[in-house]
């Protein structure tokens, strides 16, 4: 993927990101109407269910709030916060230091050894999330 084709997806998450949570500023397990197809297809919660209330507590100040929802929550949070302004100070100095931060990280995450254990975190979090009944 092209340097500048990264950027403007992030940027376009991050900021969709941001809408969103402005749009559902109020987490509440009750009443909430999903957006997840995976759940409104199957009844079931998928892995990154509860993410945006997760997302929504931190914010708020509710860590522990937050990590029962989703853990997933602190990872979003944490790239919503920090590489929009990694991106512009990228573009502002002319350089590409987060294009070639994803690159690595990319070809880290490729392998095996990586790869399964974080497949296993990801699986055990969507059981959570089901015997939750989120």
């Amino acid at each position: 993927m092209s340097k500048n084709k990264l950027y403007l997806i992030v940027i376009i998450a991050c900021f969709s990101g941001y809408l969103y949570l402005i749009f559902t500023n109020n987490y509440s397990e009750d009443g909430q109407i999903s957006v997840c197809t995976i759940k409104n297809a199957t009844g079931y919660p998928c892995p990154s269910c509860g993410t945006t209330r997760a997302v929504q507590a931190l914010y708020k100040g509710d860590l522990i709030g937050s990590l029962l929802f989703n853990p997933f929550g602190i990872i979003v949070s944490f790239a919503m916060l920090v590489l929009p302004f990694w991106i512009v100070f990228d573009l502002v100095t002319k350089r590409q230091t987060f294009y070639e931060a994803y690159n690595k990280m990319e070809s880290i995450l490729k392998q095996k050894k990586i790869a399964i254990p974080l497949i296993i975190l990801v699986v055990l979090n969507w059981i959570w999330n089901i015997y939750k009944e989120l």
